[in-house]
């Protein structure tokens, strides 16, 4: 397992990935014309990545066979998320579509620890977590009205 530090530096990398996923995958699908056809090739690129990465690793697909079903929909929201930003962002701006992103995921990533959902480890809402979530909120309404200046 990784420490703490390393997680956090792990965890910066897929972050700083997100936009340039966004932009490149976008980008590919106005060069294509179709949203759709960017994120099958994206998705392809990735099924060979993880694969080869599951095969030096020794891994076992085992522990899926007889998992509740539901736990196999992060696919589809992974699915929605590429798709969507590969059709959104060459009209809406990758950085405005990523702000969305990012305030959707701080407002779902609180409900899911304050309610343990998922089985995640509970962690009650706080007013400074709160706080945080708003501010971010405030963020994303400045970078919309300075878009439009």
């Amino acid at each position: 397992m990784p420490t703490a530090t390393q997680s956090a530096a792990i965890m910066l990398t897929a972050g700083i990935g997100i936009p340039v996923l966004a932009a490149l995958n976008a980008a590919l699908g106005q060069r294509m014309g179709s949203p759709i056809a960017a994120g099958m090739i994206l998705f392809l690129v990735a099924l060979l990545t993880a694969g080869v990465v599951f095969l030096f690793s020794g891994g076992s697909l085992r522990g899926a066979v007889g998992s509740p079903p539901h736990l196999f929909f992060a696919g589809c929201l992974v699915a929605f998320y590429v798709l969507t930003i590969t059709w959104v962002a060459p009209s809406f701006g990758v950085g405005n579509a990523v702000f969305f992103v990012l305030l959707g995921q701080l407002i779902s990533a609180a409900a899911i620890d304050h309610y343990g959902l998922f089985g995640a480890q509970p962690s009650p809402l706080s007013f400074w977590r709160l706080s945080g979530i708003a501010v971010m909120g405030l963020g994303v309404f400045l970078t919309q009205i300075a878009g439009r200046s």
